[in-house]
């Protein structure tokens, strides 16, 4: 969600029981402020909160020109002060998933993802699994946090159709002529993409769409998502706001204004993904 919007988007979410206190809100949206104006940011968002054992990770990102390809994350542990966050390592985006332990709140901690659980059965070679010659057994916890985010990224972020817009030399921008989904077009998840590059072929919404565009339709729509049901989608305020959420990241909630430009994602939870979604639908 947008700092400048950061209180106003609080109040909506707390419609899905997302509840932020009043000084912690504040001091966030001052903080982002001055991370935005620091870094020449077109605009920051706050992304959401991984919850730790000693301390908690507030993550926050920005961009200067394509909102996609050129964001630029950070992570805090007291609101005030930001640090860079590294980008997603090979090491990082492999372990990342067989963590079984919580976060601790400390960046320098490095932990044995095989000494607390053995990823593999004993008659699996992790070669097979692993292909890229030694295979890593530690993890730094900087390195999963970033990992974890970038998951959560290419699984459950989420925005409307329309709302962002890809311009004929290839940037990726806000649509400023984005004036919200319609109450009926709310009711399908088709209406809703993912916030991340497209992993299908270019002509896959050209062909399920009779009024495709490809300046908009250009993302993957979340209603191919696997299994059926992964989303979870409710109206509040006698249908005025919807609010999306997965089952897949329990604490993910994305939620839009009917009707206006106003929309957003947040994240509160402890970093883990639910893998019994398909046995709970």
């Amino acid at each position: 969600m947008e700092c400048l919007r950061l209180l106003q988007s609080l109040d909506l979410l707390g419609y899905a029981g997302v509840c932020v206190s009043a000084e912690r809100s504040q001091l966030l949206q001052n903080s982002l402020l001055i991370l935005q104006q620091e870094n020449h940011f077109r605009k920051c968002y706050y992304w959401g909160r991984i919850d730790g054992i000693e301390n908690d990770y507030y993550i926050a990102y920005g961009y200067e020109k394509d909102c996609l390809n050129g964001q630029v994350y950070f992570y805090s542990i007291n609101c005030v002060d930001w640090f860079l966050m590294p980008k997603p390592n090979e090491c990082g985006q492999f372990l990342a998933p067989l963590a079984i332990n919580k976060f601790q709140g400390d960046t320098s901690i490095v932990t044995n993802v095989y000494k607390a659980n053995p990823p593999f059965p004993a008659n699996q070679d992790p070669k097979t699994v692993y292909k890229k010659g030694v295979i890593p057994r530690e993890l730094k916890e900087e390195d999963r946090l970033s990992a974890i985010v970038e998951l959560i990224n290419t699984d459950a972020m989420v925005v409307p159709r329309g709302g962002w817009f890809k311009s004929p030399n290839g940037d990726i921008i806000e649509n400023p002529g984005f004036e919200g989904l319609s109450q009926s077009e709310c009711l399908y998840l088709k209406s809703f993409q993912h916030a991340r590059l497209p992993q299908q072929k270019w002509n896959t919404n050209l062909l399920t769409r009779p009024d495709y565009n490809y300046s908009f339709d250009f993302l993957d729509t979340i209603d191919t998502d696997v299994p059926e049901g992964c989303w979870n989608l409710q109206f509040y305020l006698g249908g005025r706001l919807a609010v999306l959420c997965s089952l897949y990241w329990p604490g993910m909630a994305f939620y839009h204004k009917i009707d206006s430009p106003h929309y957003g994602s947040l994240y509160i939870g402890n970093g883990k993904k639910n893998m019994d979604v398909p046995f709970m639908l």
